[in-house]
């Protein structure tokens, strides 16, 4: 049985920028769903927008974007609706819109070849034994068994690993639902849609090489009718769908509390969204993703009997920063607060109307010659 310094669970932004980061520094093993390119096999269901603080992860890592994870096109605002008062708002932001999956796989593509990778891989126990983490995971056809001194656990809202170390905790859940379109709206945008009828989470819309892409957060009990009546909604508001393209559906966490942010114990970390490290009030995860693996780095790096407690104490900005996100989530749900803000005016950027179409055949092209990529 093989014996590794590092086991990590998943490999999406959390799980592969720990690896590239421990890579040369300790012997490290990493398990990944996803397969090594291409389309087929797992996929995250992502709008794919990457924010500020996601960027300047990249900037102290000294990593630029490849072109072939950027999409088109690159918008400046969001279009903030609220149904049930029937106002819109347009607020800046400075995303990057990128394809999800081309970024997943770019991302693992930067993890240098002493890390021992399985692609397509799917882990099926953990447990502790003396002072090692066993794990058993299947790939490359056949149930395969290692060691750990230290586990991690970077496999997203259903963490396998988080199960396992805290089998009593209980968050709040949603499903993610999105449906891919034919673009058709003369001008591409990206939008927030609040409507408490639907669900006490939100929505979203995004412009995406081609496509627009419709989604939400909505309750995991009826979550399908109540997308479907959204969509029904939305066509008040000059939202143009047509026959969905593709569908795509997955779990999605939402802090709402100070004790869902979970570290790990025992040699075992928690890092991106299974330690509950999400945007309460965005849904978005990259960023603290990307700053949970950072710290975890060097927590691991460095000479101190207690990681645990040296990892918990060293995330508690992060937590600080995302316990923030559930207040203002609170504020952004709530019908009367919202509709108080967005009546006000403040940072709304009036918006000019455009008659003709701004998405070219060439835009829409790409979309659909995105095909089998492979960083």
């Amino acid at each position: 049985m093989e014996h590794f310094d590092v086991a990590i669970i998943g490999l999406g932004p959390a799980g592969a920028a720990l690896a590239r980061q421990l890579s040369g520094k300790m012997r490290v093993i990493a398990l990944d769903k996803k397969r090594q390119c291409g389309t087929e096999g797992f996929t995250k269901p992502c709008g794919g927008l990457l924010a500020p603080d996601a960027q300047r992860s990249f900037i102290r890592d000294g990593i630029t974007l490849p072109v072939d994870v950027i999409a088109n096109p690159q918008i400046f605002s969001v279009k903030t609706v609220d149904v049930a008062a029937s106002l819109t708002r347009n607020y800046q932001r400075s995303y990057i819109n990128i394809d999800r999956h081309a970024f997943d796989l770019w991302m693992k593509s930067l993890i240098p070849d002493d890390v021992q990778v399985y692609h397509d891989s799917l882990c099926r126990k953990v447990w502790r034994e003396g002072d090692k983490w066993h794990v058993i995971f299947r790939a490359d056809g056949w149930e395969q068994q290692i060691t750990a001194r230290y586990l991690i656990g970077a496999d997203g809202a259903n963490s396998l690993v988080r199960r396992h170390l805290y089998p009593q905790h209980q968050i709040r859940k949603y499903v993610a639902i999105q449906q891919w379109f034919t673009e058709q709206h003369p001008v591409p945008f990206y939008s927030c849609i609040f409507d408490n009828d639907a669900t006490d989470c939100y929505s979203w819309s995004i412009s995406k090489d081609g496509f627009f892409i419709f989604g939400g957060a909505y309750p995991m009990k009826d979550g399908q009718a109540r997308f479907d009546m959204l969509k029904t909604r939305m066509e008040a508001f000059h939202f143009q769908f047509g026959k969905p393209v593709k569908s795509e559906k997955c779990t999605v966490l939402f802090p709402s509390r100070w004790k869902d942010f979970v570290c790990g114990e025992e040699n075992a970390f928690l890092i991106g969204e299974a330690a509950g490290f999400i945007s309460a009030s965005s849904l978005e995860g990259i960023s603290y993703a990307l700053d949970s693996a950072e710290i975890l780095k060097s927590v691991l790096l460095q000479d101190v009997v207690d990681k645990n407690k040296a990892y918990r104490k060293a995330t508690r900005k992060l937590r600080i920063k995302l316990y923030g996100k559930i207040l203002k989530s609170r504020a952004l749900t709530s019908a009367f607060s919202r509709k108080w803000i967005m009546r006000s005016g403040v940072a709304h950027i009036p918006q000019a109307e455009y008659p003709e179409s701004k998405t070219t055949t060439d835009e829409k092209d790409v979309g659909q010659m995105r095909q089998g990529i492979c960083p």
